[in-house]
């Protein structure tokens, strides 16, 4: 069983001693008003929790390559994820003589590290939406952020309904 064993969710305040808060600052960034015609989404592959530390590395990389080539309000940027798990971490000493110091395995519940989301596989992790001819640069932002996430994902480009094409395109990429 080893690593893909899902034990219950730790995650209510009451009970945890200095919640550490979570690393991610924003989940909605770009202009929300505009009907944007491709919707561009991050899929996870596997079943994997996502620390906040990874999903704010990935929403910055991904807002900064689409500032930079599409300006501030020509997308809409959504990390979908919460996360809500509480992290807990066992430390161990690790020097000479060590071992005369250290209690082991007692007590090795650990303590509260940071916080991580909890991702189904197929569930989607950024959603981009932009115009036409803004989805090459959106489909690029998007490989990026998946290598500063853990396991693989997919890309799916979906035209929106809202726009003037009657075609439901459907694509997906392995990123």
């Amino acid at each position: 069983m080893g690593n893909n064993r899902w034990h219950m969710s730790y995650t209510r305040n009451e009970y945890i001693h200095r919640m550490p808060h979570p690393r991610i600052s924003r989940f909605t960034i770009g202009d929300p008003t505009d009907d944007y015609a491709y919707s561009l989404s991050l899929i996870a592959s596997n079943d994997v929790e996502i620390t906040s530390k990874a999903l704010e590395a990935a929403r910055v990389t991904t807002n900064r390559a689409l500032t930079r080539r599409l300006g501030e309000r020509s997308f809409l940027l959504k990390v979908v994820p919460y996360p809500h798990e509480v992290v807990r971490e066992h430390k161990f000493m690790s020097f000479a003589g060590a071992d005369r110091l250290s209690q082991g395995m007692k007590l090795a519940f650990g303590r509260p590290t940071g916080r991580a989301a909890r991702v189904k596989a197929g569930q989607e992790v950024i959603t981009i939406s932009v115009d036409d001819e803004d989805v090459p640069a959106a489909k690029q932002a998007l490989a990026r952020a998946a290598k500063k996430l853990p396991v693989k994902y997919n890309i799916t480009i979906t035209q929106c309904e809202a726009s003037s094409n009657d075609l439901d395109r459907r694509e997906t990429y392995r990123a």
